[in-house]
């Protein structure tokens, strides 16, 4: 199945308690039940963003869990390949 990297334009994210990304965390898992084809991975927080990954049927699902959890997805990136230092070997 496709992966994706979502960039969410958050303002103030990286400033955000973790209770604030507890209670993100599970209005999107709550979501996520809904839509069973679509996973979530893992986020990363910065200053004004969220970049999450996702595997997903395709480009409509992310969209759709943006629509339903009401987090923007302001750039949805399909990911081709996936590389890491030991690509170097």
């Amino acid at each position: 199945m496709p992966k994706f990297v979502i960039e969410r334009e958050i303002p103030g994210a990286g400033t955000l308690s973790e209770r604030d990304l507890k209670a993100a965390s599970q209005k999107s898992c709550r979501t996520l039940r809904d839509l069973p084809e679509v996973q979530w991975q893992q986020s990363y927080v910065t200053g004004d963003k969220l970049y999450c990954v996702y595997i997903a049927p395709n480009e409509e699902s992310i969209k759709e869990h943006a629509r339903q959890s009401g987090f923007p997805a302001n750039r949805i990136s399909l990911v081709t390949a996936i590389i890491d230092p030991t690509t170097a070997e």
